[in-house]
This record gives C-alpha cells, structure tokens and sequence, in this order.
C-alpha cells in the first residue's frame, strides 16, 4: 500500500468535492441518525424506498468452470431465479480477463439481460479483474485502460455512490455485480445459505442487540478510514451496538455484524461469531487478488470465517479513501434495509479497482 502524501492530505480536496456533489445531487433530510449522548455527529444520508430483490438480479454462470456450475445452480434454487435471469457463457478460469474478451463478454451481459435486471451476481470466485480494473468495476462504469498507467490516480466516480435509487441500471445505466465467491464450493453454498437466512433477521423489538466494529491499527496508511469513522455507542432503533477501537485485531467478539479495519492481514478470525448477513473488509492494496503471491490477505478470509459480504482492491489504489467502502455510508444504508450489494456498491465513492464478493441480496434490515 503506497501513500501519496498523508492519508488526510491524499483526501482532503477529494472529500470536499465529494460532499459539494452529493449535496448538488441529493436530499440530505430525509434520514438522520444520531446516538444520543455521545459526542460526534453522524452522516445524514438519503433514504431509499424499497431494495433490490431476487426478481432484479441476473445470474452469471461460466460453464468452463465447475465451481461456477455448481454454486450457480445451487443460488438459483437458493433464491427462486427463473430462466430469463441467468445467463451461461464461457471463459477463461484464470485471475485476469484481457480486455478484447472482457468486451465480449460484456456484449453477452448487455444482450441476454432484460430491463427487469437492476444488478448481477456472478457464480465465480475467478476471474477478479480485467488489468488493472476489478471485474465487477468494468461491468458497471465500463474498462478503463487509462487508469492502467497509473492505478493511484482517482478512478471514475460511481454514480451510484451514496445514491438511494433502487433501480440503478434503469436509472443510472448501470449493473452492480458482486461475486459469488468463497474459497470452495462448500464454503459459497455456506455463504449463499447465510444471505438467505439474514432476510428481514435484525431489528426486530427485543432481540439481543448486534455489534459493529470500526478499528483503527497501528498501520497509519491502511487506517486512512480512521476519520470518515462513526460515533460509538448504541443505536437502539436498529439494535446494533457500534464500537470504534484501536487495536490490532478484534477477538472472541459474538452477533457481529459489521467489521471494518485496515491491515495487510488481520489475525485472530476464527475467534469471531457473525451474525447472518455480516459485511466485513479491510483497506489494503490486494484484498482482491484471490491468487497466493500477494503477501496480504484476501477478502475470501472474511467469507471463510464466516461473513456474507465482503470488498477489496484487485490493482494498488493507494491510500485514497473514496477506493473503498466509507463506514458510515455502507452502515446507515444496511440499516434501512438494503441489500448488500445496495450498501456496498452506494459505499465506494471510485469503485473501478474494487472487487465486491459475497451473496447480494442479504438484507438483514428488510422488513418482511
């Protein structure tokens, strides 16, 4: 992980221009949540009527992989798809696409899927990036070979960063993808059972109370998140408890829902109890580079050890925080009930170089 002058200095120009777009482009009243008598302010952040459901999601099935058959077919059953909303093609089962087949795959997608099909979950956990670019950052803002030259520099703004739509390839021309990936095809159906079960599984009145953790490490460049931070303390609406720590790793934590950090590797996971639903990362340069060789852990550990969602970056971003998820936004927007390729994909300011993983429609929010 480079950083490019001081993390607060790499992103000071860019969160102003961040804030300035979003109040041009959305109502910044519609929610407000605080907790009381804790010092510090929480983001406001539009609300999204409704969420994406299994009617609005394509399905993408390479035959030439059997991991990828297998965990299709079994996420279809899963979630109830029906033909039109699964596409089959061919490709190679290696880490990086070359940009002529990317565009012909890319063709497929554009060709096969009807309006109906707001976003894309991909049965794959290979391929990941197309040079320089994430897949699922090529799917939905398009290659962009420039970037390629120099990956530190900013990537295109995603449209749907902070947005509430809820329908954002009818809107926003756009397809969110997320992969269904997991170390084996045990560990995907694992996964894909878990998102499932999250459905409409918090906040209800009564129920033990869910933690989210924010933590910041003794690693300055891959805390560069520290600032863009929550307030701790309980948010009894929602039942979640929100814990804001400096240290290396959180252990023996239980009901944990949401785990953000930023560290090369992150220790001490199979000590910790999720909940159905879970969203877990941590900012570093190759959290989405699946191939061993990296020296950093990848995201497919969070899955491993047992969260639903997770994101990292396939190419160096650099300390820019607009490259990956802000804590606040990707939390407040699971907390109206959005799924979690919704949150995830509305979290990430310059989401080109970012890999989103994980079973798509959990949404453990969601009112049944």
């Amino acid at each position: 992980m480079k950083l490019l002058l001081s993390a607060a200095a790499c992103s000071a120009t860019a969160q102003t221009s961040d804030a300035d777009y979003l109040k041009r482009q959305y109502d910044f009243s519609a929610l407000a949540i605080s907790a009381a008598g804790v010092q510090g302010r929480w983001l406001t952040i539009p609300r999204a009527a409704g969420r994406l459901t299994s009617k609005e999601i394509g399905l993408v099935i390479n035959t030439a992989d059997p991991y990828s058959v297998e965990v299709g077919e079994y996420y279809i059953k899963a979630r109830g798809l029906k033909r039109a909303q699964v596409l089959r093609v061919q490709l190679p089962v290696s880490s990086n696409l070359q940009p002529e087949q990317f565009k012909a795959f890319a063709a497929q997608v554009d060709s096969f899927f009807d309006v109906p099909v707001q976003a894309l979950a991909l049965a794959w956990k290979l391929p990941t990036s197309v040079n320089c670019n994430s897949i699922t950052g090529a799917l939905a803002l398009g290659y962009d070979a420039a970037l390629c030259e120099h990956s530190c520099a900013q990537s295109s703004r995603s449209p749907y960063f902070n947005n509430p739509s809820t329908h954002p390839h009818s809107e926003l021309r756009m397809r969110p993808a997320m992969l269904l990936a997991a170390p084996d095809v045990a560990a995907a159906k694992a996964m894909i059972q878990r998102g499932v079960a999250a459905d409409g599984s918090l906040g209800q009145r009564g129920a033990p109370p869910v933690n989210a953790y924010f933590v910041t490490t003794n690693d300055k460049a891959r805390s560069a998140r520290t600032p863009l931070f929550p307030p701790p303390g309980m948010l009894g609406r929602f039942g979640v408890d929100v814990h804001v720590e400096n240290t290396q790793a959180i252990e023996n934590a239980s009901r944990v829902l949401v785990y953000e950090t930023g560290l090369a590797n992150v220790p001490k996971l199979d000590t910790i109890k999720w909940v159905p639903g879970a969203l877990a990362d941590h900012l570093t340069s190759y959290g989405g580079v699946f191939d061993a060789g990296s020296g950093q852990m990848s995201s497919l550990e969070w899955i491993a050890s047992g969260a639903t969602a997770s994101y990292g970056t396939v190419s160096e971003p650099c300390a820019h925080q607009q490259k990956f998820p802000q804590p606040q936004v990707l939390l407040l927007n699971y907390l109206q009930g959005a799924s979690a390729i919704e949150a995830y994909w509305r979290s990430v300011a310059w989401p080109q170089q970012g890999l989103f993983i994980g079973e798509p429609l959990a949404a453990p929010f969601a009112r049944r």
